[in-house]
């Protein structure tokens, strides 16, 4: 075993998530390299003495500069807003760090374009956190339709929906001003990853992107709350994915259904240690879908818990993630999904809102 010194840019939702996990993974997954929590950095030395002492790190920074020029740091991880992203990124490469972003890639397509070039012209390992792709139950649907399970897969229909601005008197706040921050920059790349994880590229893509509540108290909405996309893949299937914070009721609405020549499947994040899979075979009269729970017999599921149907839950996405972040930096090979990969779906998006204001289907430009 060999310790790795962790750099921790942000301390909040996900800053806590990632800390928790490195602290884990160690343990869960009998990793060959064990996260020292190093440096956590936030907006100000106070943030930083604060999350320090919260998730035992050794030492805090105001100044994410400095934990990316500590020598003591060996691999960063970046859970800081968009717009921060790029910069700590190019920094971090430049000092020969390998880095894990969360998702999105970037505040704009240019910024995940140039994260790629920094991260492929280092040579480092490099992924972006798209955390419930990781989940036991999708990742036992990838092997399904790996397998031909459903057959030639013909439909697909996914969507993230929320309801954390619903209510249309909640004051304006930072999520409800710049692009980057809207339901297309903040919950789509989720369901767009996932798509493509599933189902292979797309080729083209139709768009309509709204504003449901353009005014709140205390300001205006200067971006967009829901938007839906119709989607032919290279593959030849059709899709449909919508994404929403304003979608009452609905609180981790990461949800798929695929439809193939041999059967359907069906999965819901609200319901996450199950999958519904149909197969179309057998008598008429007992035909339906067949709820299958997760346990030990799926990917990545036994290291956390030995009980089938006992269930994963969050953090142990982001588990899977550090593990997944560790075996890059020790073997030298791209794990997925990349920083690559990530620019694919700003790609996606970007096509998105193009599509949007001209009313028309768009090829999905290859970069």
């Amino acid at each position: 075993m060999a310790e790795i010194g962790i750099g921790l840019v942000g301390g909040g939702y996900m800053g806590k998530a990632h800390a928790v996990a490195m602290a884990a993974v160690g343990a869960v997954f009998d990793t060959s390299l064990r996260p020292r929590l190093e440096i956590i950095a936030a907006s100000s030395d106070a943030s930083a003495e604060r999350y320090r002492a919260a998730y035992g790190f050794a030492r805090g920074t105001g100044d994410w500069r400095n934990l990316v020029a500590d020598p003591k740091v060996d691999a960063i991880v970046i859970a800081s807003p968009q717009t921060t992203h790029r910069a700590i990124a190019e920094a971090a490469f430049a000092a020969g760090k390998p880095v894990f972003c969360e998702k999105p890639l970037g505040a704009s397509l240019d910024d995940a374009i140039a994260m790629v070039d920094a991260a492929e012209t280092s040579g480092l390992a490099n992924m972006i956190g798209f955390n419930y792709v990781r989940t036991p139950a999708t990742q036992l649907v990838r092997n399904l339709l790996a397998s031909g399970e459903i057959g030639d897969v013909t439909w697909f229909r996914g969507e993230h929906t929320e309801d954390f601005l619903a209510d249309p008197t909640l004051p304006a706040n930072w999520r409800t001003t710049g692009r980057a921050n809207g339901c297309m920059g903040d919950l789509s790349p989720h369901m767009i990853n996932c798509a493509l994880a599933l189902l292979g590229p797309m080729a083209e893509v139709s768009a309509r992107i709204e504003t449901v509540h353009a005014e709140r108290p205390g300001g205006v909405v200067d971006n967009d709350d829901h938007g839906q996309m119709m989607v032919r893949f290279a593959s030849g299937a059709m899709g449909h994915l919508y994404f929403s914070r304003v979608a009452t009721g609905r609180k981790m609405g990461y949800a798929y259904e695929i439809h193939g020549t041999k059967g359907s499947i069906r999965f819901d994040q609200e319901d996450q240690n199950a999958v519904h899979l149909y197969r179309a075979d057998g008598p008429e009269a007992t035909l339906g879908f067949t709820k299958i729970l997760t346990g030990p017999e799926h990917p990545d599921y036994l290291p956390f818990c030995q009980g089938p149907g006992h269930g994963t839950g969050y953090q142990d996405q982001i588990i899977i993630e550090a593990r997944d972040f560790l075996r890059a930096i020790e073997t030298g090979e791209a794990v997925w999904p990349t920083f690559r990969d990530g620019l694919e779906v700003s790609q996606i998006i970007d096509t998105a809102f193009t599509a949007a204001e001209t009313g028309s289907w768009v090829s999905i430009p290859q970069i």
